[in-house]
């Protein structure tokens, strides 16, 4: 039985960071190879990738997604989580025991959004039918909403100005993530360009990242626990780009865990990619077997978390705790705003 106190470590509170690089691909970066590692920073990628590689990023854009709502006289917390198949949202609720199907909830700053409850469900989730909806929806929830910031970076007064523009990567563009897929933030214009002038080609896809993503490991048991499901899409172009660049002998850099899981979602037992358009709630873990990328770029995870445990997976358990505690010596940055790792594929 895999026990997730195998994925533990020691972590300094003060390795986690709370404001970003900047410029951003001045980050660090460590680079997890078969002949161990290297102290690097983001904008040395140019350097370790070859013509005819290519990036697959996650486009997706964040979404101000905490509402402060009322139900009658009753506040309400509202985390939007994800967009349903049938136009609804699922969203995490704070005080959900005083909402019953059939309720309308009025949220501050916007005095033309509100939403009816389609359901509840037992771990606090509800599906929230919005009555506006598009540009309309959006232009809404910047007005009335909040950045869902991640519970340990420290702002006692909420997100600032400065996190609207950090917690944002170069390739967003289809809204509907709660959270950022953080490994895409290292990513400046120069460094587009340069990566380009190397060789390096790029291709997008979209996982809308869930408030899931947040929740700690209850169980020690990691088979007991399951993730989110998460809504993405893969388009038939892009599927096309991927496979003819394998097809080629480039290599593919999946650029974050989020892109990572959906191409493993996507994937056919060959490893070739279709069109995909729906949700994923893949938990890679020791022990699964890769069929796309052959680097990962990442962050740096949080002990007994499902990301460290995927990162595991893809370049081995032992390889990355010595790379970790190497980090953590090394006082590397860790989490959303911290450094970066590129992962070498184990054989």
């Amino acid at each position: 039985m895999l026990n997730a106190r195998n994925f533990d470590f020691p972590l300094p509170p003060e390795r986690i960071a709370h404001h970003p690089a900047r410029p951003r691909d001045a980050a660090r970066l460590l680079h997890v190879a078969g002949d161990g590692w290297h102290d690097r920073i983001v904008r040395d990628l140019p350097d370790l990738l070859r013509p005819g590689d290519m990036l697959v990023a996650n486009d997706t854009r964040v979404i101000p997604a905490q509402l402060g709502g009322w139900r009658g006289g009753a506040r309400i917390g509202i985390t939007l989580d994800r967009p349903l198949a049938d136009g609804t949202w699922h969203a995490l609720a704070r005080n959900a025991r005083r909402l019953h199907p059939g309720d309308t909830l009025r949220f501050d700053g916007a005095d033309d959004l509100t939403a009816e409850v389609r359901g509840r469900n037992p771990d606090g989730g509800v599906a929230l039918a919005f009555n506006l909806e598009g540009g309309a929806f959006a232009e809404a929830l910047r007005r009335a909403g909040a950045l869902a910031l991640p519970p340990y970076i420290d702002r006692p007064a909420g997100p600032t100005e400065a996190d609207a523009q950090d917690y944002q990567t170069v390739f967003a563009q289809h809204e509907g993530a709660v959270a950022a897929p953080t490994a895409g933030l290292h990513f400046t214009p120069a460094l587009l360009d340069a990566l380009a002038a190397r060789g390096v080609s790029r291709q997008t896809i979209t996982l809308h990242v869930g408030a899931g993503t947040f929740l700690p490991m209850r169980d020690d048991n990691i088979a007991a626990h399951t993730l989110h499901a998460e809504r993405g899409e893969i388009r038939p172009a892009a599927a096309d780009a991927i496979n003819a660049a394998r097809a080629a002998g480039g290599r593919l850099i999946a650029v974050g865990t989020t892109a990572l899981r959906l191409l493993e979602s996507a994937a056919a037992t060959d490893g070739t990619l279709g069109a995909f358009n729906g949700t994923t709630d893949i938990f890679i873990r020791p022990g699964h077997r890769f069929r796309t990328a052959d680097l990962l770029l990442t962050n740096f995870h949080l002990p007994r978390s499902t990301l460290f445990m995927l990162v595991c997976a893809f370049a081995g358990t032992e390889r990355m705790r010595a790379a970790y505690a190497h980090a953590v010596a090394a006082q590397y940055r860790f989490y959303s705003y911290g450094d970066a790792t590129l992962l070498e594929r184990a054989a």
